[in-house]
């Protein structure tokens, strides 16, 4: 199973009285969501499931994809990485599953599957982390495909 965590693109810092949820990209951010999007349509499988919190940010930077994907609940800030593995459906699921998501949700599914002492790793605005799950001598474990930065695509 390949899991793909997608870090929002910039967004717009909160005004006052508005909620977080409703914070929007950034022009900057839009060109982020726009380079990293056209970059995973061209490495991401056919028929994967992608999924995306319903935050503006994260639904205007899967949006840049130009697949199709859900909006789920489960993803909004504040949730946890288990809340992640188990959307994800990781590691039983087949095939592929993108995640776009925020921090410090992804940074601590990261840790927690590649066994990082820190409870979190960081992850930049835009940035992409691929990660698969497989059977290595009767064992599971996960390894790191790629980390992908809108900067240098």
């Amino acid at each position: 199973m390949d899991l793909i965590l997608w870090r929002h693109a910039e967004a717009e810092d909160a005004a006052e009285g508005m909620e977080d949820v409703a914070r929007a990209l950034t022009p900057r951010g839009e060109k982020q969501a726009e380079r990293m999007g056209a970059w995973l349509d061209r490495q991401l499988p056919q028929g994967l499931r992608v999924l995306a919190s319903p935050a503006r940010r994260t639904e205007q930077t899967a949006q840049a994809l130009g697949r199709k994907f859900k909006l789920r609940a489960e993803l909004l800030p504040g949730a946890s990485a288990q809340d992640v593995l188990e959307l994800a459906r990781w590691p039983e699921a087949r095939g592929a599953v993108l995640i776009v998501g925020h921090q410090p949700t992804l940074g601590q599914t990261i840790a927690e599957l590649m066994g990082m002492r820190a409870g979190e790793c960081a992850v930049r605005k835009g940035a992409v982390w691929w990660l698969r799950y497989r059977e290595r001598q009767e064992r599971g474990e996960t390894v790191l495909l790629t980390v992908q930065s809108p900067e240098f695509l």
